[in-house]
């Protein structure tokens, strides 16, 4: 990838959740992975990335200048340029970073990433932004390495997809910064709770086609206590 032509990026980081899985006070995003927190890993990985040129952080409600001091200040996250609160849900977090993003012209793709995968790395982001610029709207995600059930309402097996169609999906989610927007600001006007990502906003607002790439098996989002361990253990 050439460097000097790259295009603008932005990261929308969401930290807004509240963890209920997790079973603690603490929301999960500020628990401590090998002594720092959660949501730092993914920080740093876009601070230290060639291709990320802004920063908006999304946070919980009443969190935004604990979140400046203790996170964004204390670890010197120098792209972090705005620190937001989100809403109640994911798509109303989402909605508020791109609104940060509005006055930003400059940027041409905005990558979404959930706070709580601390092993987005590189790698990801360069197939992402090499995706994102052939396709304008794509998603990391990885093969499913396991059979896959379509179940009814009692929880019988009504269809079983073949595994090589199956993909589980991940973050980032990352799109041309004009779709992603107009696909959120019609979501917004219309009942949206049944949109559990970015990739599903742009299919049903904008009918945009949307290419999966490969992320990796090690993306895990951290969402109970038995994943701490495991990303304790992809650390050591």
């Amino acid at each position: 990838m050439n460097m000097q032509d790259k295009k603008r990026c932005a990261a929308i980081v969401l930290a807004a959740g509240k963890g209920k899985r997790m079973g603690t006070a603490v929301a999960k995003q500020y628990m401590e992975l090998a002594g720092k927190p959660l949501i730092y890993y993914a920080l740093k990985a876009f601070q230290d990335s060639q291709i990320m040129d802004t920063i908006v952080l999304v946070a919980g409600e009443g969190e935004v200048s604990y979140v400046q001091d203790e996170i964004v200040g204390k670890y010197d996250l120098s792209k972090v340029h705005a620190v937001v609160e989100g809403g109640a849900e994911r798509y109303d977090s989402v909605w508020q970073g791109l609104k940060a993003l509005r006055e930003d012209l400059e940027t041409a793709y905005v990558f979404i990433h959930d706070g709580a995968r601390p092993f987005v790395d590189e790698a990801i982001l360069t197939r992402g932004y090499e995706t994102v610029e052939q396709f304008c709207a794509c998603v990391a995600g990885m093969p499913s390495k396991d059979t896959v059930k379509l179940v009814d309402e009692d929880a019988f097996a009504v269809n079983t997809p073949e595994r090589k169609y199956v993909w589980t999906v991940q973050t980032p989610q990352i799109f041309e910064k004009n779709l992603i927007t107009e696909a959120y600001s019609r979501l917004m006007q219309e009942d949206h709770t049944q949109v559990t990502d970015d990739a599903m906003a742009v299919e049903l607002m904008m009918k945009t086609p949307v290419k999966l790439f490969e992320g990796s098996y090690e993306n895990i989002k951290i969402t109970t206590p038995e994943d701490l361990k495991i990303a304790e253990a992809f650390l050591r």
